[in-house]
């Protein structure tokens, strides 16, 4: 019997264990409505899936349909979601879509949606009630708490042998929009006292909200209260089965002020709150639409954060992030956002209106797919076949990684121990990936050269009075770790050693003259 899925160190490194081995989630997350039908499932999804090299699907549970009357569960879809992930041969990342959703209440029951004494609104400061039900509602946690509780149960009934289900998500993309706190009556009252023993000592401050943490008071006082609540509803779920559990951030971006993002959501500026109150969480997780996907993916993957991207832009630039996210930040999870869309017809999908995402700061051509399933396919194929390697020299010297940051960014220097690689980036092009991959040293003068859109040119160490050249120069790949060579390229291809637009793989000799 294998252990359930875990998250432990692996050469120091956080990783996620499945059927007790190191384990890269390989994903895509679906449409937020189309778990809800398991014949459209069937009909529109797993096809559409089929050609992508994915190992998992991020799906969505939601809370209407499991507790549709107070007190009365039903499995239903739930248990036909693993069947027919078992079917596809697939791994299978829930998303508990409770008590919030993109900072609303949109799929808590309708029992709940009915009783606004019970389960009160948070407010703004004119005391307009919205859409999310308030944090401070103690009634509603506790029903939270308890409808993840049975469904962690009932995966544990029908799950704990196969594992299909390896990881869960606790709400998503948590927090306030149109206000920068809770002004309900609750929450002014709790806004007014001074701030819990444990925030004052983990941040050295005292006295009210306000006269702790100035400006950014109300943020911190909703990322208090929605990291709270999550640690007890993951605390009592993981009581029942301890799956991995993460929460998802909508990014903090312009015009930067609390409540144009979700305010109180786990972003970075507010992981301390975070990951004081929300121990339970193995990481806070990145939903990344905006252009500047590797600085996000540096961000979070810093300060002991492992890396896990639940939803991120599934333009053809997807394609090198995803080698950049396991290369260069240890990533546990790589996912684009709607992925059954990619195997179709660009002009039959329905985009966000254009007004809709210039008003959420979302970059429009994150939503263009052209070409973007291939070169999607082909990262996933490459690093699923170099795990063997790549779990050998993560974290070590000897594995590279970059990618192409701006317009601006022409390329990087590596130095390795004997050669250093200049990388030099090509032009930024039309529906193309972007620049970008990684390098792996096997030996003194042996390496694997992975990535796509640039130029490789290896250069002796300063003060040598040396030329380098390609003794052996091989196309070909990985099949299980095991390098399985294509032609031999020495001759006028060594000339200009360019990986082009589909991301690819090469195995190079070098000596010195």
């Amino acid at each position: 019997m294998s252990t359930l899925p875990h998250i432990k160190k692996y050469n120091d490194i956080p990783t996620l264990f499945v059927h007790d081995e190191p384990f890269i989630a390989l994903a895509g997350e679906i449409h937020n409505s189309s778990a809800s039908n398991l014949e459209y499932m069937e009909k529109n999804v797993w096809p559409n899936l089929k050609t992508l090299n994915m190992n998992s699907v991020i799906v969505p549970v939601y809370w209407e349909l499991i507790e549709p009357e107070e007190n009365q569960f039903d499995f239903t879809i739930v248990e036909g979601l693993i069947n027919q992930a078992r079917e596809n041969n697939m791994h299978l990342i829930f998303l508990w879509f409770g008590l919030w959703k993109n900072s609303e209440s949109m799929y808590v029951p309708q029992w709940m949606k009915k009783d606004t004494r019970t389960y009160f609104r948070a407010c703004k400061p004119t005391g307009e009630a919205i859409n999310t039900i308030s944090p401070l509602c103690e009634a509603a946690i506790e029903k939270d708490a308890n409808a993840f509780y049975h469904l962690m149960k009932f995966i544990k009934s029908i799950d704990s042998e196969e594992n299909t289900v390896i990881v869960m998500q606790v709400e998503n993309e948590i927090g306030l929009l149109g206000t920068d706190r809770d002004y309900s009556i609750n929450a002014n009252e709790a806004f007014s006292q001074e701030v819990p023993p444990c925030v004052a000592e983990e941040f050295q401050v005292s006295g009210t909200w306000k006269e702790a943490f100035g400006y950014d008071a109300s943020e911190y006082f909703m990322a208090y209260y929605f990291s709270s609540a999550v640690e007890r509803i993951t605390n009592v779920g993981q009581k029942a089965y301890p799956l991995p559990c993460y929460a998802n951030a909508w990014l903090e971006q312009f015009p930067w002020r609390a409540g144009t993002y979700p305010s109180g959501g786990p972003i970075m500026k507010v992981h301390k709150m975070w990951k004081l109150m929300a121990p339970s969480l193995f990481c806070l997780a990145p939903d990344i639409y905006v252009p500047y996907v590797a600085d996000v993916l540096d961000q979070y993957s810093q300060n002991g954060n492992p890396l896990f991207i639940p939803e991120v832009r599934k333009d053809a630039v997807s394609a090198t992030y995803a080698l950049y996210a396991v290369g260069g930040c240890n990533a546990i999870c790589f996912a684009p956002f709607g992925i059954e869309e990619l195997l179709m017809n660009p002009e039959a999908i329905e985009k966000p209106p254009l007004e809709i995402m210039m008003a959420l700061n979302i970059d429009p051509t994150a939503f263009e797919i052209e070409g973007s399933a291939a070169y999607l396919a082909q990262s996933y194929s490459i690093i699923e076949n170099i795990k063997p390697i790549y779990f050998k020299y993560r974290g070590t010297s000897h594995l590279q990684s970059f990618v192409k940051r701006n317009e601006h960014d022409f390329g990087k220097l590596l130095h390795f121990d004997n050669y250093d690689i200049l990388v030099s980036y090509t032009p930024k092009a039309p529906n193309k990936p972007t620049s970008g991959g990684m390098i792996f040293e096997l030996s003194e003068n042996e390496f694997v050269v992975i990535g796509t859109m640039m130029k490789i040119q290896f250069f002796s160490k300063p003060g040598k009075n040396t030329h380098v050249d390609l003794l052996r120069f091989e196309e070909g790949k990985f099949i299980k770790g095991e390098w399985k060579a294509g032609r031999v390229l020495n001759g006028d291809e060594k000339m200009m050693f360019q990986l082009k637009d589909m991301p690819s793989t090469y195995r190079i000799q070098v000596y010195e003259y």
